[in-house]
């Protein structure tokens, strides 16, 4: 089952300590590590999973063995993003790893993903826009908390949850081009 909590405030916390681990283990290999998903917007209920996105010029060994010598495990059956409709570009555009923590650390998602390309921008303009319009985010904790509801399989929540995360997009594309939005400061 997929359960969705009240955002809880220690959560950006909790993204700067491992936030820490990852800078201090990847070095200059991570051109950024951002604080992504529900739990990086306030107020936002969400699975108690922390979001992070680390940010670089290539996803290579040395990467690969600098997470896996913190303890992170890499999923090779995740890499690539759900492509939004319409959006054009090659396939390589939404390349990506992803790694589950290592044991003893809080549930996380680590995505790593490439410098300008369409999925490292998503996720920090979704998250960018979510904090700027908190009746939306309100939204999508509703329809979250009725998918985690009506769900039985946990894998098809994401399924049915990115159409809708993609409507949020839209309308955070055109926030974006109206207020020169930029990816602005990392987190960590």
């Amino acid at each position: 089952m997929v359960e969705i909590v009240a955002y809880r405030p220690a959560w950006p916390q909790e993204f700067r300590q491992i936030a820490a681990v990852l800078r201090q283990g990847v070095g200059s290999l991570a051109l950024r590590i951002d604080h992504i998903g529900s739990t990086s917007v306030p107020g936002l209920a969400a699975k108690d999973v922390i979001d992070v996105q680390i940010t670089v010029n290539a996803l290579d060994e040395p990467l690969k063995s600098a997470l896996q010598a913190l303890g992170y495990t890499w999923r090779p059956g995740y890499q690539s993003d759900h492509r939004p409709p319409r959006l054009s570009g090659p396939n390589s555009d939404w390349e990506k790893w992803l790694f589950d923590p290592p044991p003893g650390q809080r549930r996380t998602h680590t995505h790593v993903r490439l410098l300008g390309r369409p999925n490292q921008r998503y996720p920090l303009l979704f998250r960018d826009y979510l904090r700027a319009h908190p009746a939306s985010a309100e939204a999508y904790a509703e329809l979250k908390r009725r998918l985690a509801a009506h769900l039985s399989d946990p894998a098809d929540y994401p399924e049915v949850k990115d159409p809708a995360v993609d409507l949020i997009f839209l309308a955070a594309e055109e926030w974006a081009s109206a207020i020169g939005w930029g990816l602005g400061p990392s987190d960590a």
